[in-house]
Order: C-alpha cells, then structure tokens, then sequence
C-alpha cells in the first residue's frame, strides 16, 4: 500500500493540480474508493484544517487504510434538476433566484440543466458555468408552474359558471381529482446517466431544486440510489413552498393515496454524502445556492483500496463509516458504495 499523499488546504496550483492527477491515476483500478466527506460544528459550519491522521474509515467493519487525502476544493460537475411541477408561487419564487444560481459555480465548473413533472427534459448539455448558463436560466424564467396564469379563448370561454356549476348544464359534474404524474426518480436517474460520463477528477452533484414530491416514476428508488452510489455521485436539494415548512419532517413521513411519496429526497442526500436544505424565502434560496456548492467543492477526499477477499463474492454493496477523531464534530459522508464489475 502506497503512503498517504496529503494535500494540504491553500496549496498552489500546481501542487492541487498533481493531487488531481494521482487521483485520477488511483481511480483506474475499479477496486479504488473515493469517499468526499463534509466535518461540522455543533453550530452547522465546516470544519478545516483537519489532517488524513483525525480520520477513520471502515468498510464492512473492517478499519481501512487511507492511501489518499485531500482538502483542496474540487470542481463540479452538476446537474441542476428542477422541478416543474411544484406550485406556480413556489416555481416563480425559484425563477427569480436565477442570478444567484448562475453565481453559485466557478468559471472551472460544468453545468447542465434538467426539467421535470410527469416527464423528464434535458434543457442544456454540461457547459461551462458562463453566459450560456445564465442565457439557460433567463428561458427558464418563462415557465410556469401548477395553477399558473390560465389559457382562455376569452372571458367566460366556457360560459357563465355558479356555484362550480355551467349554467344550464343537465347534470352536475362530479370531480375527479387529476392523477398526474410527479417523476422525481426518474429525473435524477436521467441526471445520474448524463454525470457518470464526466472527467473522474470532478466532484460530480445533483443539485435538485423541488417541492419533494415523487409521483409515477418508472424507477424506484433502490435502483437510483445503486447508480448513484456506483458512479460516487453525489446529491444536494434544496426543497421549497409548503414542504419547507418546520411541521413537514412528521408529514414526509406518510404516503398520501394519489399524492406520492415525501420523504425521497433527504433519503437520497443521506445515501450519497450530500444535505437537503429547506427554505421558504427567495433570500434564504439564493444563500442557499452558494452554501451549497461551497459545502460540495470544499469537502475533504479520502481514498483507500480495500483489500479482496480471499473468496470471490457477487458484486454486493458495501457499507462504509467515517469517524472523526476529534469530540463534538459531525461527518456526513456516503453511507457505502456498489463496487464496479471488472471487464473480463
């Protein structure tokens, strides 16, 4: 086993720069584990100037020994999903947040949008986090949400209504509440694909903008989550509206018939290293936006090489912990991984 390179916080160029390329030498062999990890407060901020020595890490139990170590920032490789469907109040709160979030990246980073209700739409393929990005979120700021200003042929199109009721309508119309679909799976599958393509040395995140709602996907959430923890992407939201709301942890909780399935998302953030943050305000969301991608860039990088076992096992997941050694501080890194098949 190789010592452990450190990369300490504030190194030159040209020292970050040949950590990334050990990194990317280290993460040619499928048996090599990357694990990004976040250090906290009690107070909620991050903690530097912590060194390979204050960590441990197990795999399965077993204690692993560190061959890489790193506390230089990294750059993004992010999917920005959102969410469409959400309230027409909600979404527009979200467009005018617009120039915050194009001022979340580095000009080194690379970003791609993706949109969602009950299908999912690639708007722009990963690009540079520069004017075409903002030229992006500017046409996103068109669009509207649920109960968003009506399409009439007119005033009173349909007629005189009282009561709920068109005057002179025969029958009275029974209500039928509409079943649509809300795919939050499948759009971070959809997002996962297009990441697992990109440079190995880049910190890769889905950065999900959303109400929380998962409705009608084709996916499950098992199988994302395995392609996330494969492809060691890693997943930041931002949930907004009513959902933002403090009462909301009990209700996530509950699967409403015909409403879906609230509590996906901070199931996604805990699997993958990443957080979910709730805000209800336009300031709160465009803090939030730098927080966030400030928090995924600068975390620590531990890497190790598990050792094989000496009787070949199916392709099976593996759980991983991270300790501190340090008192009162808190970790947030991936809770495990999926090991890559070798090619034969």
């Amino acid at each position: 086993m190789p010592p452990v390179k450190t990369v300490p916080p504030g190194s030159s160029a040209k020292q970050a720069q040949s950590a990334q390329d050990q990194l990317y030498t280290l993460k040619i062999s499928p048996t090599f584990v990357e694990v990004p990890v976040t250090v906290k407060n009690k107070d909620g901020r991050m903690v530097d100037g912590l060194l390979s020595t204050d960590f441990t890490v197990k795999e399965n139990g077993t204690v692993q020994k560190l061959s890489f170590f790193s506390a230089d920032p990294f750059a993004l490789s992010v999917a920005i999903v959102l969410d469409t469907g959400m309230s027409d109040g909600d979404l527009q709160k979200v467009n005018q947040s617009f120039s915050a979030l194009a001022g979340a990246f580095a000009p080194y980073d690379e970003v791609a949008l993706y949109t969602y209700s009950s299908t999912v739409s690639e708007v722009s393929d990963f690009t540079g986090a520069t004017q075409r990005l903002t030229a992006v979120l500017n046409r996103m700021k068109t669009v509207h949400g649920e109960n968003g200003p009506p399409f009439l042929g007119g005033p009173m199109a349909d007629g005189p209504i009282i009561n709920g009721v068109p005057v002179g309508s025969p029958t009275e119309p029974v209500y039928t509440p509409p079943k649509e679909a809300h795919v939050l799976n499948d759009a971070i599958l959809q997002a996962a694909l297009g990441l697992r393509k990109r440079e190995r040395t880049r910190r890769k995140i889905i950065f999900v903008i959303s109400d929380g709602r998962e409705y009608g996907s084709k996916a499950s959430y098992g199988d994302v989550k395995k392609v996330l923890l494969t492809n060691e992407i890693q997943v930041q939201a931002i949930v907004v509206g009513s959902a933002a709301l403090p009462v909301y942890d009990k209700l996530e909780r509950l699967h409403v018939p015909r409403q879906g399935y609230f509590d996906i998302l901070p199931k996604y953030a805990s699997a993958t290293g990443g957080a979910q943050y709730r805000e209800l305000s336009r300031n709160a969301i465009e803090d939030t936006y730098a927080r966030a991608m400030g928090e995924a860039r600068n975390q620590y990088t531990l890497g190790y090489t598990p050792v094989r076992p000496k009787t070949p096992t199916a392709v099976a997941y593996r759980n991983i912990e991270v300790l501190v050694n340090r008192p009162g501080l808190k970790v947030y890194a991936k809770d495990g991984y999926y090991p890559v098949v070798a090619a034969r």
